[in-house]
């Protein structure tokens, strides 16, 4: 009996197996992540062969090129949400649940496949967009190569950004449960609560603004630290917590709410 069980019990190796193969058996995963490196290469390039090199003095070039990756935290945003509320949408979250009881390796499971995805993705993407842009901008002051100061840091540092905000909205799918919510939640700690919260008087929310995912990722996708941001060390331990304590507050609910 025990020997004849032992094929089909629940193991961490097969949930993540089970994980990445539903991920990459959906059209939608192809088409969300080749639409986000095309218009991020296409953004870089396009906004290195408009620039005439009149722009104001401390633009920083690797913010400027890889300014297409405005779509990345929106789309990825997409990919980490339906991973989770996907699921209880169609109801297979019934099914996936029944398969594998204790239910925390699920999550964990599906955080590590967008990990896996979003990493290789990003910083490939990056690495080719920079070059790309430059060979427009040469001869200007935006011009710089991959062995300049921070420009590798900082081209690693996004894909290290995007990953991390692609794992949050993960850990939000995972929460609300509901795809509308949870990206209006996404797009709201992104992008709007930061600018919300700037205009108040107060020099402790100016600081704790720098600390907002959208803005730790701009702090980590520049080159030569801008005033007024975070440090990239900081912008990076930033993203960590947001990601590490939207996945914890998941799994509490996970354990605790019925499918």
């Amino acid at each position: 009996m025990t020997t004849a069980a032992l094929p089909h019990r629940v193991t961490p190796a097969r949930v993540l197996r089970s994980e990445w193969h539903k991920l990459w058996t959906l059209r939608s995963t192809w088409i969300n992540l080749v639409a986000t490196s095309l218009l991020t290469a296409a953004m870089g390039a396009g906004l290195g062969a408009a620039y005439d090199g009149t722009g104001e003095g401390g633009m920083d070039t690797v913010l400027f090129v890889l300014l297409g990756t405005q779509f990345a935290t929106v789309n990825l945003g997409v990919l980490g949400v339906l991973a989770a509320s996907g699921e209880y949408s169609t109801g297979q979250i019934r099914a996936t649940m029944a398969a594998v009881p204790r239910r925390l390796p699920v999550l964990w499971s599906k955080a590590a496949v967008l990990a896996a995805v979003a990493l290789p993705l990003t910083l490939a993407t990056n690495l080719l967009t920079f070059p790309l842009a430059q060979s427009f901008l040469t001869g200007t002051d935006l011009s710089a190569s991959l062995g300049d100061p921070g420009v590798l840091r900082a081209l690693a540092g996004n894909a290290a950004g995007l990953t991390l905000l692609t794992v949050l909205a993960l850990g939000i799918g995972a929460l609300t449960r509901s795809t509308p919510l949870s990206m209006g939640a996404y797009i709201g700690l992104l992008m709007i609560l930061p600018e919300v919260l700037a205009m108040l008087p107060y020099g402790v929310v100016d600081d704790a603004v720098r600390h907002f995912p959208g803005k730790a990722l701009e702090a980590l996708t520049t080159a030569q630290p801008q005033p007024g941001t975070a440090s990239p060390g900081s912008a990076l331990l930033a993203l960590l917590l947001w990601t590490a304590t939207t996945l914890l507050a998941a799994a509490w609910v996970l354990r605790r709410r019925d499918v």
